[in-house]
C-alpha cells in the first residue's frame, strides 16, 4: 500500500495534528461543543498515522483545547475556557514558587475580578456564590469541605467577571493553589476558618450590591489575611509546604497594595518595590530548609476535588 506523498516526518507530525485542529477552529469549522472528526478521518486529512493523531490529541487535551468522552469521541469543551495547570505545577516545582508568589498573583488577578464581578454578575452567578458562602459556614468543622467551597467561591467570582481570560487564569492558579494547599488544609484553626467565611460573605455582599470599590477592597483584605493564615498552617507543621517555601511570617511584600490603580497597586501601595522584591527573592530561593514529608502530607488525597456546583441545599446568606 502506497503511503500518502504528504506524510509528515515523525518529528513534527504530532505538531501537524495540532496545527490542523487550530486551522479548523480558526475557520469556524470547530466551535465550542463540536465533535472532532474520527481518528481515521483526521489521519487521512493530515496524512499521518492514527497513533500520531492520538499523540496530537493528547497534546491538545493537555492544553485544555479538547476533551475525550469514552465511547463518544473527542470534543471541543463547551464550558468556560480553561488552561491546563500541569505546566504551572512543573514550574512551581522547578522554580520553587513561594507563598508570597502565589498570593501576589492571586491579588493581581482576583482583586480586579471581584470589581468586574460587582459590575457584571448575573443572578445565577450570585446564587452560586451564595451557595458557596452558605457552604463555608456549614462546613466550619470540616476543613476539607470548607476548602472545596473556598476554591469554588473564588472560581465563581472569576467567572462572574465575565472575562474569559481572567476566568481561565484564575482557574489555572486556583488549581495550583488547591494542589499545594490540600496537604495542610486540615490544620486550619477554627478561628481562621470563621474569619475566612466572614470575609467571603463580605465579598459576596459587595458583589451583590454592585459596589465595585468595596468588592475590590474586601477581596484584597481577604487575600492578605489568607496569606497570613497559610503561613501559620505551614509553621504549625514545621515544614515549608508541598513545594512552596515561606519567606517569613510577617505581612506579604507590598501589603499596602490597595484595590485601585494600575495592576491594582494604588496610591496607598508600595510603589515599585514589588519588582525589586521579585528579583531579590529569585536569588534567595533554596531547598536547604525543606523538611521531610510528615504523616499529615499523606492525607492529601482525602480532600475532595473542588467542583461547581457542590451539592448542598441553597441557604439564605445574610
Amino acid at each position: 500500500m502506497m503511503l500518502p506523498q504528504n506524510r509528515h516526518d515523525s518529528a513534527d507530525s504530532a505538531a501537524a495534528v495540532v496545527a490542523h485542529v487550530r486551522d479548523l477552529i480558526d475557520r469556524g469549522a470547530l466551535r465550542p461543543g463540536a465533535r472532532l472528526p474520527a481518528e481515521r478521518e483526521l489521519a487521512q486529512q493530515i496524512g499521518v498515522s492514527r497513533p500520531t493523531v492520538r499523540a496530537g490529541l493528547r497534546t491538545l487535551a493537555a492544553l485544555g483545547v479538547v476533551r475525550s468522552r469514552r465511547g463518544s469521541g473527542t470534543y471541543i469543551p463547551s464550558g468556560p475556557p480553561t488552561l491546563g495547570a500541569e505546566a504551572l505545577s512543573f514550574l512551581a516545582a522547578l522554580h520553587k514558587f513561594t507563598v508570597d508568589d502565589v498570593y501576589e498573583v492571586r491579588r493581581i488577578l482576583e482583586v480586579g475580578a471581584a470589581g468586574l464581578a460587582a459590575e457584571r454578575a448575573t443572578p445565577e452567578q450570585l446564587a452560586g456564590l451564595a451557595d458557596d458562602v452558605a457552604g463555608l459556614f456549614a462546613s466550619l468543622t470540616d476543613p476539607r469541605l470548607f476548602f472545596a467551597h473556598d476554591i469554588n467561591f473564588h472560581r465563581g467570582i472569576a467567572a462572574a467577571s465575565r472575562n474569559p481570560i481572567v476566568a481561565s487564569l484564575v482557574e489555572m492558579v486556583s488549581a495550583l493553589h488547591f494542589e499545594q494547599r490540600r496537604a495542610t488544609a486540615e490544620r486550619a484553626a477554627d478561628r481562621d476558618l470563621r474569619d475566612a467565611a466572614d470575609a467571603h460573605r463580605q465579598i459576596y455582599h459587595a458583589v451583590r450590591a454592585h459596589d465595585v470599590e468595596r468588592a475590590r477592597r474586601t477581596m484584597n483584605e481577604h487575600l492578605v489575611r489568607a496569606r497570613a493564615h497559610r503561613v501559620k498552617e505551614l509553621q504549625a507543621l514545621g515544614v515549608q509546604g508541598s513545594g512552596f517555601s515561606v519567606q517569613g511570617s510577617g505581612e506579604p511584600r507590598g501589603s499596602g497594595f490597595g484595590a485601585r490603580g494600575s495592576a491594582f497597586s494604588g496610591s496607598t501601595g508600595s510603589g515599585g518595590s514589588g519588582s525589586s522584591g521579585s528579583r531579590a527573592r529569585g536569588a534567595n530561593r533554596s531547598t536547604q530548609n525543606r523538611e521531610p514529608r510528615t504523616p499529615n502530607a499523606e492525607r492529601r488525597t482525602q480532600i475532595p476535588e473542588p467542583r461547581r456546583p457542590i451539592t448542598s441545599p441553597r441557604r439564605a446568606v445574610r
